[in-house]
């Protein structure tokens, strides 16, 4: 089912706001009448519209759902990469993705016939609780590192970003020897060379493509970054993902102002014991609020197929002629949230 697009009389309003900066966003975020603890809190909210789902809406998490449609768009050479997920933010799907990919890899369902038993897969890529981040940091012990052996598939995952979340990575990382992150800034338009090297701890897999991933981040950069993160990704990857939770479609315009009442439905659960984020989800609504805004302004800033394969065409002149052979664009969409919200993803792969 293809989805209405916004009318074409808000095209212009659509890319003022791609115009403008990711930062002068984030700032919105980071004035001093908006407390860092709140701050976290809606970081913290974000990630769980990632990792929860609610039936009859959802029968799997949009995560788990973007985990599939990687599996299926890789297939097994999805063992060949070291994913590295830039503007991590808090840390995003990324840990469940590390999860489920992995859990996938050690049960074998991932495989030249991986589309052989997908109830099985259903089943592998079902998530525990959320608060069990919470619960990880408490325990007191963290896991420990040991060299990966040939017998396992499992492959690492990087966190990264411009503006490093030490303490909310430092916790996720904890909980898997195949998840990591540098502790110095990252520009995603600029990558150093030696970005398997800086890691808080030494990869455990051996050292594989890099895979640049995107979650719910591409839609935040302009134009030119937008452009410069691409070719970066192009020059320096052996293949990258935009995975997004929305897209220019009035139905998402409509399940972003769902969020506020979504986070009313789950939260209680879901952070029972954090009081305070209770107290800012529904007795001063702050955090439901924040999110639904951010939700409306991230589906205008949205870029389509189209838009990122002209921003790819328009690093052509930067590079000799026939730069780009050997790489090949997928996209799609399929529902994450019953019948209105969409994921949408662009999936680049060099297969040569």
């Amino acid at each position: 089912m293809i989805l209405p697009q916004i009318p074409s009389i808000l095209e212009e309003p659509c890319k003022e706001l791609r115009s403008m900066t990711a930062s002068h966003w984030a700032n919105k975020l980071k004035k001093p009448w908006f407390p860092s603890f709140l701050r976290e809190k809606v970081q913290a909210a974000l990630t769980l519209l990632w990792i929860d789902y609610l039936p009859p809406f959802q029968w799997i998490s949009p995560a788990s759902l973007i985990v599939k449609n990687l599996q299926s768009i890789l297939g097994p050479s999805i063992k060949d990469y070291t994913f590295i997920d830039f503007c991590s933010g808090a840390g995003g799907p990324t840990p469940e993705f590390e999860r489920e990919i992995n859990q996938a890899l050690r049960l074998g369902l991932i495989d030249e016939d991986h589309n052989h038993d997908e109830n099985a897969a259903m089943t592998a890529r079902r998530r525990k609780p959320v608060n069990t981040i919470a619960e990880s940091a408490s325990n007191g012990n963290p896991i420990t590192s040991h060299p990966n052996t040939n017998s396992d598939p499992s492959v690492d995952f990087i966190l990264t970003d411009i503006h490093p979340h030490i303490p909310s990575w430092s916790l996720a990382c904890a909980k898997s020897p195949h998840l990591h992150y540098i502790p110095r800034p990252v520009d995603a338009t600029s990558t150093p060379p030696d970005l398997f090297s800086l890691t808080h701890r030494p990869l455990q897999a051996r050292q594989r493509k890099p895979f640049h991933l995107f979650s719910l981040a591409f839609h935040h950069f302009p134009t030119a970054p937008a452009r410069a993160t691409l070719h970066n990704a192009l020059l320096h990857s052996s293949g990258f993902a935009i995975l997004e939770l929305q897209s220019r479609t009035p139905s998402s315009l409509l399940t972003a102002l769902c969020l506020g009442p979504l986070l009313w439905m789950v939260s209680w659960y879901s952070f029972w014991g954090d009081w305070t984020h209770l107290f800012f989800t529904y007795v001063i609504p702050i955090v439901p609020a924040v999110v639904v805004f951010d939700g409306l302004v991230s589906c205008l800033r949205m870029r389509s197929r189209g838009e990122i394969l002209q921003l790819i065409e328009e690093c052509d002149g930067k590079e000799p002629r026939g730069w780009r052979q050997g790489w090949r664009f997928e996209s799609g969409r399929a529902y994450h949230t019953w019948p209105i919200g969409e994921a949408t993803w662009f999936v680049g792969i060099k297969e040569s």
